[in-house]
């Protein structure tokens, strides 16, 4: 089970800090360098999709390894996975939002800030191992 484990914290490190290292860190530079504000605009416009595509595909990849970890019927009874669904229906809000509605920049915000909430409580949850006994 390392090889899963070693999957899991690495999924998590592209899609938690890739969200939140854009949205703190790289919007936050660019408008303290002078950057305009249409400029930082159009940078988190074209950004934050890639990131929410990223971190779908990351959760799919950690909800597989979670699978691996432990019975399918106890996968959502577990705080990692509910997370897990929560943040796949996040994401997946988002982009079919901005395909459909991207006037809707409100709920684009919110569902980009909750997909990272999401991965930042499953930071704090310990990672999935194999029960040895069954």
């Amino acid at each position: 089970m390392r090889a899963g484990a070693i999957t899991w914290q690495l999924a998590q490190v592209f899609w938690v800090g890739g969200i939140w290292i854009m949205h703190f860190v790289l919007l936050q530079a660019l408008e303290k360098l002078g950057f305009a504000s249409l400029l930082v605009q159009e940078v988190a416009l074209y950004t934050r999709p890639l990131l929410i595509g990223l971190a779908l595909v990351c959760v799919l990849l950690q909800l597989l390894v979670l699978k691996q970890a432990m019975p399918a019927r106890q996968l959502l009874k577990d705080l990692r996975g509910q997370l897990l669904l929560a943040a796949l229906l996040l994401a997946c809000s988002f982009l079919i939002t901005q395909k459909l509605w991207p006037a809707a920049q409100y709920w684009l915000m919110y569902s980009y800030l909750a997909v990272g909430m999401c991965g930042v409580l499953l930071v704090l949850q310990p990672i999935p191992e194999r029960n040895t006994q069954r």
